[in-house]
């Protein structure tokens, strides 16, 4: 297959285009470096079937032609990140929603088939666990500007399953959980990084708020396995799938299995999440998935371990900072 990854030097892009080489496939990515970066894709420049370019997809000229040359679209470019949400809530909603309707829209001019990638931060205060593809969707007040990311998501899902709908253009949705590993920044308040980078500095573990909120952490290795596979399944199209671990740890859980798996001296410090963000900043207390349908589809079944996990974006973080010191 051709295919496009827009958001292709970012953590996830990065992982992709490798698996789908490693399939076969000829791969272009797209990516404005705006939070991706030319590290995570230089191991495959040289790749005869990898192909980069620089661009934004707001340039609807540029990735027209891109559209054009390819077959599938993974749809990965975003703002994304909880820092980067609440720092910058304009260019969050703006980047998710008209992207997203600009690569639909060319997309249906030459019938390509689209993944789009949502979140499990649309399923918002939900407190019903798991959360399955055809719950209700709870989200907060809009004067609490954390919300805006996952409305912002949530009307991407609208439009790319209006657009399969009246249109006919074979759309498939993902809904990430939490999706980890090697070369995923902490820039933009991503957890586990963060933790490992502070218990190998020596330096505080920082775990905002009570630490008891959970989430599930996946594999970004079996994360694109599975990216693979769904758009190998003509079946899958015009569906909603989790994705990701159903495998459930709270915050200061995760905190303590880093502490313990680098064998880290490093304290775990509490900041309340008005000093974290903002004022009145309200989080998910659990993110579970449901994994039924996506294992109905496809077989999928998470196979990477937390503790692994860890282990790989702790050897990782090891390799890096000892670059960075030579």
């Amino acid at each position: 297959m051709r295919i496009l990854i827009t958001g292709g030097a970012g953590f996830i892009g990065c992982h992709l285009a490798e698996h789908l080489l490693a399939l076969g496939d000829e791969v272009w990515a797209l990516d404005d470096l705006s939070t991706g970066s030319i590290e995570n894709i230089e191991h495959l420049r040289g790749h005869p079937r990898y192909h980069y370019q620089t661009g934004n997809i707001m340039d609807s000229a540029a990735l027209a032609e891109l559209v054009d040359r390819c077959d599938v679209i993974f749809h990965l470019a975003a703002a994304v990140g909880v820092r980067l949400i609440v720092e910058s809530p304009v260019r969050t909603i703006e980047t998710n929603i008209r992207g997203t309707e600009i690569v639909l829209g060319l997309a249906h001019k030459k019938r390509k088939l689209v993944v789009i990638f949502s979140t499990s931060e649309v399923y918002g205060k939900s407190a019903k666990v798991p959360f399955c593809e055809d719950d209700d969707l709870v989200m907060g007040a809009t004067i609490k500007g954390r919300w805006s990311y996952a409305c912002s998501k949530a009307i991407d899902e609208f439009l790319a399953l209006a657009y399969w709908k009246e249109k006919k253009l074979p759309v498939i949705v993902v809904r990430l959980f939490n999706t980890v590993g090697p070369r995923q920044t902490g820039r933009y308040g991503m957890v586990l990084p963060n933790f490992v980078r502070q218990a190998l500095a020596g330096e505080p573990i920082t775990v905002y708020g009570s630490g008891k909120q959970s989430r599930c952490f996946g594999y970004v290795g079996d994360v694109v396995e599975a990216l693979g596979k769904l758009i190998r399944t003509p079946q899958a199209v015009g569906e909603v799938f989790n994705l990701g671990s159903n495998q459930e740890v709270t915050i200061e859980g995760l905190a303590q299995r880093v502490k313990e798996l680098t064998g880290s001296e490093s304290e775990i410090r509490y900041i309340p999440y008005d000093q974290a963000y903002e004022e009145g900043f309200e989080d998910m207390q659990r993110r579970v998935p449901s994994l039924e349908k996506i294992a109905r589809f496809i077989g999928y079944q998470p196979k990477t371990t937390l503790d692994q996990i860890i282990e790989k974006v702790v050897e990782y973080e090891r390799a890096h900072l000892t670059r960075s010191r030579m």
